[in-house]
């Protein structure tokens, strides 16, 4: 009867003993992930946890997730996220898995070979309205005498409001919806000399919010200096013009006078000096010599040609 006794105890202290074993080798318990969160802003949403660590090892990890649906009504169902099953990092991009504005379970495990951890879970459902937005990123220049921006491009979810003014006391400011990033918008029409202030943020129809404005940026267009210059330049030359061809015209219609007419003057000998009426008190037989040196210089000139 005692050997019966100790014989039993024996055989249930091996038991005890090799069931543990046994478990251990058919599959080896890795540590479960720890410390899960979600860091999201601008609508990216990434799932981080501490690494497991095994020396001279790389361990894998899978990620899955219920929707607010699984959750609610199947809750045996957990969905494979489309990136990291499995993954060898310690974060998962779940951005293309979290689709509508409803709370998310998320949970992860570590693989190594053929053995598994268990599953951690997020302590609390994950939902993308609380994603933090931040202000756009903008680039404010001139075209010419247009004012230009271009806003950082945040993906198809994402929606602008711009708003701008003149720098100026009491000006007015003006809001524009811009629906894509990445592109330049055209926004207004500046005068010479005259200075505009812009700023942005961005808005997600999806969640209903938006972001805080951008701090302002403002360009200023210099003053009409070249036209100007170009203006005056035309008017000196146009005056210019209207005085020197006329001028030009003139000495040239001289000098062809002066080549096909040239001028002839008279010789000394042919002068009149003394009066005329001196010449008229001649006796009668001088007549026709007074009458000839009565001639007029004209005359006189028509007499030798």
């Amino acid at each position: 009867m005692v050997l019966e006794e100790i014989s039993t105890s024996l055989i249930m202290w091996f038991s005890y003993a090799l069931i543990p074993c046994l478990l251990i080798d058919a599959v080896a318990v890795l540590p479960a992930p720890q410390n899960l969160s979600v860091q999201s802003t601008n609508m990216k949403h990434v799932l981080t946890w501490s690494p497991v660590v095994v020396p001279e090892e790389i361990i894998h990890y899978s990620v899955e997730y219920q929707g607010e649906y699984e959750s609610l009504y199947m809750s045996h169902i957990w969905i494979p996220s489309s990136w990291c099953s499995p993954t060898a990092g310690p974060e998962c991009d779940i951005t293309d898995d979290i689709t509508a504005t409803v709370p998310y379970n998320l949970r992860v495990r570590a693989t190594l070979g053929s053995q598994t951890s268990a599953w951690s879970t997020l302590k609390q459902p994950f939902n993308r309205n609380s994603t933090i937005l931040t202000p756009p990123e903008m680039e404010v220049t001139q075209d010419g005498f247009h004012l230009v921006i271009k806003l950082e491009d945040l993906g198809p979810q994402f929606e602008y409001f711009v708003a701008y003014w003149r720098k100026e006391s009491g000006a007015e400011e003006h809001v524009k919806m811009v629906r894509n990033g990445g592109v330049p918008v055209h926004l207004e029409t500046m005068e010479p000399g005259s200075a505009f202030c812009v700023k942005a943020q961005t808005f997600v129809k999806a969640i209903g919010r938006h972001s805080a404005f951008s701090q302002a940026e403002c360009v200023k267009v210099q003053g009409e200096t070249l036209p100007l210059a170009l203006a005056l330049f035309a008017f000196v030359g146009f005056m210019l013009i209207l005085v020197v061809v006329p001028l030009s015209v003139w000495k040239m219609g001289r000098l062809l006078r002066h080549a096909c007419c040239p001028v002839v003057v008279l010789p000394d000998t042919l002068k009149i000096t003394s009066s005329p009426q001196k010449l008229i008190s001649c006796r009668r037989e001088e007549v026709e010599v007074c009458a000839m040196a009565g001639l007029s210089s004209k005359e006189l000139l028509g007499v030798f040609i």
